[in-house]
Parts: C-alpha cells; sequence; structure tokens
C-alpha cells in the first residue's frame, strides 16, 4: 500500500477516482493529460496495493476496465504499540445540538458560543435547523435525546462497560446555587438512573463561557460521569440502580439512545442546563466511551 502511494501520479489518479468516481485508462488519461500507457503502469501498481478496484465494461469496440476509488482517506499509524492508547476504549463526542427528539418546556432555549439562537422559552423552536450551532441548552421540564453510533457492532467486539460523560447544573430564572434538581438518564428508552444537582451556578464566569453572555445567566456545571456496568449504574463511585449493560439490548441495535431529562415523577424537577463546547468550566460537548472485551473474552452469563 506504501507502494501504492509512493507516487506523484498515482497519488493524482486517487484523487481524480475520489472527486470525480469510476473512470476507464483513457478518461483518467485525458483528464490528467498523460499517455494511456502511464496511466494502464500506475493502475496495475494501484490495482495490486488494493487501493482502487477494478471492473469489465462494454466499450465501443470490446471491453473497458473501469476503475474505481476504494477509500477516501487512509490513516498510517507510525507508532502502533503506543501503551498510552487503550484499543479498547471507543470515545465518541456528539455536538451538543446534534439532537435527534426533543420535548421540552419553558423556561427553554439555547445558544451558539456567539448569539442565543431564536427566541426564548419557545419550545418548538428546539426544532429549528440552527440548534446544531448549540453550546448551550436549558429547559425546565422534559428531554432531549441523541443517537450515538454502535461502534461495537462495527468490531464485533461485545460492550463490558457504556459511559456518558457531560457539564450540567440545575436550571431557574437567573441563578441560584441552592436549587436541586433531579436530573434523568435514560438508555434505549431505559431509565437507567436520577442524579440531584444541587444548584444553578452564576457566582463566577464559566472558564470557557463567552464574555456575551450575561454573569446573570448559568455559567458553568458540574462534570458528570454516568457509567454502566454488568454490576450496575453508577455516577463517580455512587450507585444510581441495578440497571446493567445487559439491561440494554446493546447486541441488538446499530446505535445507543441517550436521552437527558426530567422525570416528574421524581421529588425535585428544577429543570437542566447542559452545557458543550464553548460553555462552562470544561471545553467539550456530551462523551460517549464503550469499554470492549478483548476479542475472544466475551461477557460470562451465568444461567
Amino acid at each position: 500500500m506504501l507502494r501504492g502511494l509512493a507516487s506523484p501520479v498515482r497519488l493524482r489518479i486517487l484523487r481524480l477516482l475520489n472527486r470525480q468516481g469510476p473512470k476507464n485508462i483513457n478518461q483518467i488519461a485525458e483528464a490528467l493529460g498523460l499517455p494511456q500507457s502511464t496511466i494502464a503502469t500506475n493502475v496495475q501498481v494501484l490495482e495490486e496495493a488494493e487501493l482502487i478496484s477494478t471492473s469489465l465494461g462494454k466499450a465501443a469496440k470490446g471491453q473497458q476496465k473501469i476503475c474505481a476509488a476504494r477509500y477516501s482517506e487512509i490513516v498510517v499509524n507510525l507508532d502502533p504499540d503506543d501503551p498510552s492508547r487503550d484499543h479498547n476504549i471507543v470515545e465518541v463526542e456528539m455536538p451538543l445540538g446534534l439532537y435527534t427528539s426533543s420535548n421540552v418546556s419553558a423556561p427553554c432555549g439555547f445558544c451558539s458560543t456567539e448569539r442565543i439562537l431564536g427566541v426564548l422559552d419557545v419550545p418548538e423552536l428546539f426544532l429549528d435547523p440552527r440548534r446544531v450551532q448549540a453550546a448551550l441548552i436549558w429547559f425546565g421540564r422534559g428531554y432531549v435525546e441523541y443517537k450515538f453510533p454502535n461502534n461495537a457492532k462495527v468490531l464485533n467486539r461485545a460492550i463490558a462497560a457504556l459511559e456518558f460523560e457531560m457539564e450540567m447544573s440545575s436550571e431557574v430564572p437567573g441563578t441560584n446555587a441552592d436549587w436541586p434538581s433531579d436530573i434523568s438518564l435514560w438508555i434505549n428508552e431505559r431509565k437507567v438512573g436520577t442524579w440531584t444537582c444541587p444548584g444553578d451556578y452564576g457566582d463566577r464566569r464559566g472558564t470557557y463561557t463567552p464574555p456575551w453572555w450575561k454573569l446573570e445567566g448559568s455559567q458553568y456545571g458540574i462534570l458528570t460521569t454516568w457509567r454502566i456496568t454488568a454490576e450496575g449504574t453508577f455516577l463517580g463511585e455512587r450507585k444510581l440502580s441495578d440497571i446493567a449493560t445487559t439491561d440494554l439490548d446493546l447486541d441488538r441495535h446499530h446505535s445507543i439512545r441517550l436521552r437527558i431529562g426530567i422525570d416528574d415523577k421524581e421529588g425535585r424537577p428544577g429543570g437542566v442546563n447542559i452545557f458543550g463546547r464553548g460553555f462552562g468550566n470544561h471545553n467539550q460537548d456530551i462523551k460517549m466511551r464503550l469499554h470492549l472485551y478483548a476479542t475472544n473474552a466475551l461477557p460470562h452469563i451465568a444461567t
């Protein structure tokens, strides 16, 4: 493969096929302004390196070889045994505004790092396409739901533990450090646990909160890590419930649905702020980590 890439001509061929789609030898030669013999020789090298695929198609006279790129990106890891990398962990960071469904009630709204998006306290605007720019979301009741890719299915690996990491606080008009709120998480429609956030913090500007955002507004939250294992669901070291990875049907779906919201059945439904990149004290969106079993070390299920 490295030999296949080690030629300016072959790189031009790959770029052409990536940008314009499959072509025959004559079309490649014409597009690049090179002799057909040069293209044919280099196509053979690319074919042997499995960087392109070829097929035979009908031509005006006989048959022609159709060439197509197999990859749009190739990553060469020059230090594959780097001990700092854990091949049993897959991490995905989901942009805050990329939720797939919502059902919220006022007070509610969202803003980017530059401005408030839309009109405040209008739940219907949570469908506004501008939500993809959101760096801070807040609502008093309801939920937002995200779909994360279940990369364990792609890798054909079993999930030993599942983690979600996000910065959150309670939500009250203005701020109030003594405003408890029961914030719940659902995964694949199963409620895994509830955490009581102590308050809505505005005593100082968040580390990454932009200067235009008024000090009277929510400034930062608490970075929470929710972990679901074979033993149950935990927030840090505290166990929240007995809901375990085996209860979530993780091996049946190509996506993992995360719902963040306020359950009216809980005693202190005090709203929620969710902080993303460019807001709060932690410059990140919502992170999911899949902790995978080794290839041949699948979990033992007692019967």
